[in-house]
């Protein structure tokens, strides 16, 4: 299936809003304004063969050489001026290079000899103006001498289609770039208000109840992060993930949930309707995705035509020149999972984040050295018997300085509300190890029984 017809199908299929599909690249048209500018080469001469083996010859200094850029912008930044310039050998005015065919000839010598009057001032940012070229130093190069009449000459021919060409790739590309950013803006606002209902609805305050759906979120959140669904951390498959990369993992997530029974363990309405928000987020997310995929390479795609139907080579250039902040950036994913874990996946806080770096478990009785580094106090004390003076982490000489002021109260509070199970726990296997500190290794809490 040809790629227009591919790329027609996935815009009507997967269920965008009108308003994208009005937004996305303009393949066809595109692929017509490519026949124009193919058949404006052609009238003069430099059809793509003629070009390419012009490109396969330009490491002979004896050949001739043509540039082709995108620098320059007419009147605004989102508006192409496309240069061709070739480098011509002329004896006598005459265009004298075998590589070229003789219409190419015939038309570069037409150019060339569009010479301004004595006494003129050069035009400036005239097209067809014929000029010495310049050498690697910026100045113009030695004019022959009267036993060698060959000269070389900068000759810009003047094309009209390519920049109407680029002009309707630039402006689509910044009318895609301005909708993916309103649809993230959207989208972040969401994740905005999502964060704040489930925080104001998992509450500890508010009961046993909200307590059990903050548990719920907490192991719901900590499948999402496992899942990876859109971005990943992990050195083995770091970066961005494809649209078919996303759905799979978005499935195993969903597949996760169902099978460990979460939703069964959110009690109340306002956190199932949250569950649902956050399903209906992340689709959303995927669909942007998939939108931003087919929109990139339909651009890919047209820019590898025009190289292939004009062999003026821009696919390397293309991608520096044009601006784009969202489409070609690829962005979007990333952006909005990091917005996602700042202030969603945060309001419901992780174990792991309030571990203690030694026991691995959470750190309580919390205390804060002087570097700022929190360990739990059993460990502290452990390590002060030993004669350790330096901090695990940063190595600073903290440890013997810590007393009964740097024990952390505000965070023992939060780690008492948030994790209620993992601090009696902690004070529990404390109690233990002191027990068998005092009563030696054979000690054992388990009750007493009677025979």
């Amino acid at each position: 299936m040809k790629f227009a017809q591919e790329f027609r199908k996935s815009l009507q299929q997967e269920g965008y809003p009108q308003k994208w599909i009005d937004s996305a690249v303009p393949y066809g048209h595109l692929k017509k304004c490519l026949k124009k500018v193919t058949r404006e080469l052609q009238e003069i001469g430099l059809d793509k063969d003629t070009l390419a083996q012009l490109t396969a010859s330009e490491r002979d200094p004896s050949a001739v050489a043509f540039h082709y850029h995108l620098e320059g912008k007419a009147t605004d930044s989102n508006h192409f001026r496309p240069r061709l310039t070739f480098f011509v050998h002329l004896k006598d005015g005459v265009v004298v290079d075998a590589e070229l065919t003789p219409p190419t000839r015939d038309f570069l010598k037409h150019i060339a000899s569009k010479t301004q009057e004595p006494g003129d001032a050069p035009p400036e940012n005239d097209p067809g103006q014929a000029k010495p070229a310049a050498d690697s130093s910026g100045s113009p190069h030695t004019p022959p001498s009267k036993e060698e009449s060959l000269s070389i000459q900068q000759v810009e021919v003047p094309l009209v289609f390519d920049g109407e060409f680029f002009d309707i790739l630039q402006n689509d590309v910044s009318n895609l770039d301005a909708l993916q950013e309103e649809e993230q803006d959207k989208l972040g606002k969401e994740i905005t208000l999502l964060g704040q209902d489930i925080n104001k609805a998992t509450a500890p305050s508010k009961g046993r109840r909200a307590r059990g759906d903050l548990e719920t979120w907490r192991n719901i959140f900590e499948l999402y992060l496992d899942a990876r669904i859109f971005f990943s951390t992990r050195e083995s498959d770091h970066g961005s993930r494809t649209s078919a990369q996303a759905v799979e993992q978005l499935r195993w997530f969903q597949d996760q949930v169902l099978s460990k029974k979460l939703i069964h363990g959110l009690k109340l309405e306002n956190s199932r309707q949250a569950y649902g928000r956050f399903l209906n987020m992340n689709a959303l997310l995927l669909q942007i995705l998939k939108f931003q995929e087919i929109n990139n390479i339909a651009v890919t795609k047209i820019i590898k035509k025009f190289d292939k139907r004009t062999s003026l080579g821009i696919s390397r250039e293309f991608p520096v020149t044009i601006k784009s902040h969202r489409l070609l950036a690829g962005s979007v994913a990333k952006d909005l999972c990091a917005q996602m874990s700042n202030e969603l996946i945060s309001v419901v806080p992780q174990l792991d984040d309030y571990l203690c770096p030694i026991c691995f478990v959470v750190a309580y009785w919390p205390v804060r050295l002087d570097c700022q580094h929190i360990f739990c106090s059993r460990c502290l004390v452990k390590m002060c018997r030993k004669g350790e003076r330096f901090c695990p982490l940063c190595r600073a000489d903290v440890i013997m300085r810590a007393g009964l002021e740097h024990f952390d109260n505000g965070r023992a509070a939060y780690l008492r509300e948030y994790f209620p199970k993992e601090v009696k726990e902690k004070i529990r296997a404390n109690e233990r190890e002191r027990n068998r500190e005092i009563f030696g290794p054979d000690y054992s809490d388990s009750l007493c029984s009677v025979m």
